[in-house]
């Protein structure tokens, strides 16, 4: 079997996720910010059942086109299950932690994707704002 790549991973990912319905699918480049893991996929489920059947189906596809899963966490309560596959973790999420947690807001330095089965406008990274150019030269 061919060693699957890292942007092969990304797009199973999303392509199980898609498969059972998750939504506002986001993934984000985080090479830049990160020497841990490459890409960060975050997506939402309407109850724990879901989330656990994403995240198991996330984690059967990798592991059937021979990834390597590094570890799974939450499947207990459901709310938020991480599936890492090593350059590429996945985060399944209930809508309410989701907020709560904001991910995407916490990676805002990284190269976002468009989001995928999005129920809402895809989020706007916060970034510092910039200086105007009198300040910078101390005008």
């Amino acid at each position: 079997m061919k060693k699957l790549t890292t942007l092969g991973k990304k797009r199973l990912v999303i392509d199980a996720l898609e498969d059972i319905k998750a939504r506002d699918i986001q993934a984000i480049d985080v090479r830049r910010i990160t020497s841990i893991f490459d890409w960060i996929i975050v997506a939402s489920a309407d109850s724990a059942r879901q989330t656990r059947s994403l995240a198991r189906h996330v984690r059967d596809r990798l592991v059937q086109s021979g990834a390597t899963i590094v570890g799974t966490e939450g499947e207990e309560t459901g709310d938020w299950i991480l599936v890492d596959a090593g350059d590429v973790v996945a985060h399944v999420m209930q809508p309410a932690v989701r907020e709560y947690y904001s991910l995407e807001e916490l990676w805002g330095d990284g190269k976002f994707d468009s989001v995928v089965n999005s129920t809402t406008p895809a989020p706007i990274a916060r970034r510092k704002p910039r200086a105007s150019p009198a300040r910078r030269s101390g005008a």
